[in-house]
Parts: C-alpha cells; structure tokens; sequence
C-alpha cells in the first residue's frame, strides 16, 4: 500500500465561527484506494501559502511511501532542509497529512486508531467547552459581562459539562507580554467569582490568557484569581521563554497549562523538564501528528502530567484528540465545540452525551467527511486563521478578548 495522492480543501465555518476563520482539511488516497482524513491547524501564513507547503511536505516526503511508515516519514520532515528542529509551519503541514495516514491504517485493518497505538484505556472520556453567547446574549457585551458569562456557564452545566473555559483578561495583543490593566485584573476575578457561585462545586474553572502577559503581570493576575480555584491558568505568559512560565508556575497556586503553539515532543520536553506546566495541550494538527502526540503522552507520564488536547479547528481534529484520549492514562479531558456546521460536517458520528465522549469504534478516526459539504464552504477572506492584534493594552478603556478570529466590523 503506498500514498497515492492528495487533496486540500480549506472550509470557512459559517458565521459566528467558532473554531476558527477557515479550517485546511487533507484527503490522501492510496493506491488501493483507500482514503484518509487529516486537518492541519496552521495559521502562521495564509491558507493559499499552507496549501503549497503541505503540498510540498507530501510530494518530497511521503509520496509513493507506505503509510505504515509513520516513524521514518516523521524524520524525513522533521529534518528537512537539514533543520532536525521543530519548524511549525512544516510540522503543521506533516500533522494533519499524518492523520490521515492513521485514518488510512485504520480503515485498512478495519480496526479504530486507538486500537493501533495501545487499544482503549478510556470508555468515556470528560469533555469541555469555551462559554459562548447564549441566546439573547449581545455579542460585544458578552466578553465583557461576568454576569452573561456565569448564565452560560450554568446552562452548560445544566447540559452536563463539568468544565468551562473563559478569558476574559484581553487583549489579545502581538506586542508580546505586558503588564495586565488594574480593570482586566478586576474583570477576571468578578469573572470568576460569577462563575463559581453559578456553578458551585459542579464544574471546575479553565482559566485562559493566549501567553498575552509579562511574568510579573501573570503573576499578579493569578494571585487575583486563585480564591476561585481555577483547574488551570492557561499559558500565562508567552510560549517562547519556558523558565519565564516556571517561574509563574512556582508563585501561583493554580496548575499552569500551556501547549496550543507548541509542536513537537522536543518543545514540550523542554516544558516539563523545567517544570513550567503541568497539564499540556496539544494540537494535534499543529504538534506532530497522533504518534508524535502519543509520545508526548508518554513523557507527560514520566512527569507525573496530564494532557488534555487542544482544539480551535474542525471536528477532524477533533476525531484525532479522541483517538490519542482514548488510548493514554493521562488524559485529563478533551476541549469541544458544538455548532451545527462541526457535526454535519462528519455526519454526527461523534457527540459529546451529558459532558463526556465515548470514542467510536468505527475504522479509522471513526468519521465520514461530508465532502461536499466542506466544499461548499470555501474560504475567501484575507485574515488567518486567528489574529493578534497590532494594538497595545487599553489602560484607561475597556480591553475585551473575543476570540482571535471576531467578525469584521461593519
């Protein structure tokens, strides 16, 4: 059996676009005919650019190779160009084309990707969700209201979730790690205090900031916010200095959470030798694929860590974290999102019931991609896939985070 050829379609999910502006899905088909699914979560350069280097990454490095041979057509891309060090925009293309290279395998052997990389060790496995409006919720007040946002994180309890993430703290700025305004401070614990009366002791809190603070910022932020007992404070500074994050992580009495723009085990390595996290999340269309998540897995164990995969993409990705979740005793949980467009687009073959995830034992990633569908959904904008924006901290206004892809204004 040998990689025959390949397909990319980037599908925009209708507004409001939970998950992301586009999502760039692969389809490779063998020479027996069997297709696999992947998803790439890369947003560092525009689609049409991310569709010529997976096209490059496939051509050079696993065309006409088995599929079985995950291990070597890792290496091949992991040092090409003589690098042997991870480049995200190359290991974002290499992930989601590995996926589907599992997807293959699966199906071929008529047996679930868990099956293949150590077999289920979880049934049912725990879900979250970000809080989103509710109806009747005004979209721009939301961000900004602990009030609407304790309502939705009710309502999710209500549907049986046992977590909820938030980030209230914003802006979502590309200058780097700043200094938290005083009012983005007293807005994240007003937050969370909203939240925790709502809730009580039914659903732990995930703290989110997407690295935007210095280490003194994030500490300060994180004392604010600790008698609310957040699970996690997650990426509390930029990714890029490790002892920095172990640094917060030794003055916060909350676990810290990093690993969304990480790829690779090398990167996450380095993360929990330092002891800067303990809970890690990858992405599995950004960090390596399932096998090179799998041995992150595995490190996380030595260290006494948990995963709990991340997920701002397409419900292939997601099909991929319940794969790896369902096969390593380390999972903490799996981050979800539920809109209409997500579920169609794999025909609903995987839901979360009452806050938990059942992996399927259908072959492959146990998914049917409505092509058709993702097609008829092209994307024609001009952002990426997630943005930060140019302008700094607001010190004297409002800095309200809303999600790194917000609709255009008008």
């Amino acid at each position: 059996m040998k990689l025959h050829d390949l397909d990319i379609i980037v599908t925009a999910p209708p507004a409001p676009g939970w998950g992301g502006r586009y999502w760039i899905l692969v389809k490779l088909r063998t020479d027996t005919g069997i297709t696999g699914w992947g998803e790439c979560y890369a947003a560092s350069v525009g689609p049409e650019a991310m569709k010529q280097v997976i096209a490059d990454v496939f051509e050079r490095h696993m065309q006409n190779e088995n599929p079985e041979d995950v291990e070597r057509l890792f290496r091949r891309a992991y040092s090409s160009g003589f690098t042997q060090r991870p480049d995200l925009s190359v290991m974002g293309a290499f992930s989601g084309l590995e996926i589907a290279c599992w997807d293959i395998l699966g199906k071929d052997r008529d047996r679930p990707v868990h099956a293949l990389i150590g077999g289920r060790m979880n049934q049912n496995m725990r879900a979250y969700t970000y809080l989103y409006p509710l109806p009747g919720h005004a979209m721009a007040e939301f961000w900004i209201s602990p009030d609407m946002a304790a309502q939705a994180a009710a309502d999710c309890v209500a549907r049986g979730f046992t977590a909820v993430k938030f980030d209230p703290a914003g802006p979502y700025t590309m200058r780097g790690g700043h200094m938290p305004a005083m009012s983005d401070i007293a807005r994240s614990a007003a937050f969370c205090r909203a939240i925790r009366e709502a809730v009580g002791d039914r659903a732990d809190l995930l703290f989110g900031t997407h690295g935007q603070f210095s280490s003194a910022g994030a500490i300060r932020l994180g004392q604010a916010i600790e008698p609310y007992a957040p699970l996690w404070f997650e990426e509390p500074i930029p990714p890029d200095n490790i002892d920095e994050m172990a640094r917060v992580a030794r003055a916060v009495r909350i676990p810290v959470a990093t690993g969304e723009r990480l790829t690779t085990k090398a990167e996450f390595a380095a993360v929990l030798h330092a002891g800067a996290a303990s809970i890690l999340q990858p992405a599995l269309g950004r960090a390596g694929g399932i096998w090179e998540c799998r041995k992150i897995a595995a490190i996380a164990e030595a260290h006494n860590a948990q995963l709990a995969p991340h997920l701002y993409a397409g419900p292939v990705e997601w099909a991929a974290n319940i794969q790896l979740g369902a096969a390593i005793p380390n999972l903490l949980m799996l981050e979800t999102i539920e809109t209409p467009f997500h579920d169609a687009l794999i025909k609903g073959a995987i839901r979360v019931e009452d806050g938990f995830i059942t992996p399927p034992e259908a072959p492959g990633l146990g998914i049917e991609v409505d092509e058709d569908l993702a097609r008829a959904h092209p994307y024609t904008g001009s952002g990426l896939h997630l943005e930060m924006r140019d302008a700094p901290c607001d010190y004297r206004g409002n800095n309200a985070f809303q999600g790194g892809a917000p609709p255009p204004e008008e």
